[in-house]
């Protein structure tokens, strides 16, 4: 399939009186036409920060997109105009943002808000760009679409308003979605509903997706492939499957490790990643997960493994041999065994 989206050494920095933060420094992967991604890490790794610099939302200052190349649809967003860029946000590219009740306007209905971006992109007039409104809010699920247009998002309860952001995003239909963090705050059945929608209209419009969630569950339902970001770095790439089944970096196994799993035999306490993530302000000489990490060697302190190939389409940064991983597995305790 084509390439839709290729983002090449990318590095997008903060400037602060402490010194440089170094939010993404150095990702790389692409993404074909239909398919869907996940971006996980922890809090801090860069996942939203990547999903902002492809759209150009860094705030400047304190933040810049200092190297890198974001090719779309065989053009580099970071060479565009202003006013190119503000054409394909909400158009070609869209985003559902974290937090719903933050990215609507408490002042502005519903209906005027979904109308801004249909009217901007599609140039309809007021009236279809209010039937398409309700046809949005009739496609997410929201009963009695036609009297809601009208309401502000304070009478939306928070589901209710994620579906909305899914609405608005899917206005124009895009040809990339970025979810960042969709069903944050959400209980279970209803993160279930909103992604089950925002797949369905996905697929159905030909839109591929970048899902950005800590959420390893989520991954692996709606995932084609998984990129694995630690300390602004990408250490672990591959096919959803040979993610979840051979995990081929330390970190990847703690945080599939750190998930409850249905099918477990033992009764033993549930794993925790000892520490904290890094810094970013300070160079890091060696590898970021070193201190955290179980099997690190003197090597790993000095030197920053580079993605290495690991199997077909899967790589990791990592400077164990690979031929000793299924032993380092099944030493692993009980409580880190994944099933590879």
């Amino acid at each position: 399939m084509a390439k839709l989206l290729e983002v090449k050494n990318l590095r997008t920095y903060f400037y602060t009186e402490e010194g440089v933060v170094r939010a993404v420094d150095g990702v790389s992967w692409d993404l074909e036409e239909g398919e869907t991604m996940g971006l996980v890490g922890e809090s801090g790794s860069g996942k939203s920060v990547t999903a902002m610099s492809i759209l150009r939302l860094i705030p400047r200052p304190p933040g810049r997109i200092v190297e890198g190349e974001i090719i779309f649809e065989g053009q580099d967003l970071l060479e565009v105009s202003d006013a190119e860029i503000r054409s394909i946000r909400g158009n070609r590219i869209a985003m559902v943002f974290q937090e719903p009740m933050t990215s609507l306007n408490p002042v502005l209905t519903i209906g005027a808000q979904l109308m801004e971006s249909v009217q901007l992109h599609m140039g309809l007039d007021k009236n279809d760009a209010e039937k398409r409104a309700i046809e949005l809010l009739e496609l997410v699920g929201i009963p009695e679409a036609a009297g809601r247009v009208h309401d502000y998002p304070h009478q939306f309860s928070g589901g209710m308003r994620q579906r909305v952001m899914i609405a608005m995003a899917l206005s124009c239909n895009p040809k990339l979605l970025l979810a960042d963090e969709p069903t944050t705050a959400l209980d279970v059945t209803i993160q279930a509903q909103v992604l089950e929608i925002m797949a369905r209209l996905a697929k159905d419009m030909g839109s591929a997706v970048v899902i950005i969630t800590h959420n390893l569950g989520v991954v692996a339902r709606y995932a084609d492939r998984v990129n694995v970001m630690y300390a602004g770095r990408i250490v672990e790439s591959g096919s959803t499957d040979d993610i979840f089944l051979n995990p081929r970096h330390p970190y990847t196994v703690g945080l599939m490790a750190s998930v409850p799993r249905l099918d477990a035999t033992e009764h033993v306490r549930l794993y925790a990643i000892e520490g904290q993530p890094p810094l970013l302000i300070d160079p890091i000489p060696g590898c970021p997960f070193e201190p955290r990490c179980e099997w690190r060697i003197d090597r790993c302190h000095t030197e920053n493994p580079p993605l290495e190939l690991r199997g077909e389409r899967h790589w990791a940064a990592c400077w164990r041999d690979p031929s000793v991983d299924a032993k380092t597995v099944e030493q692993q305790p009980a409580a880190m065994r994944t099933g590879s």
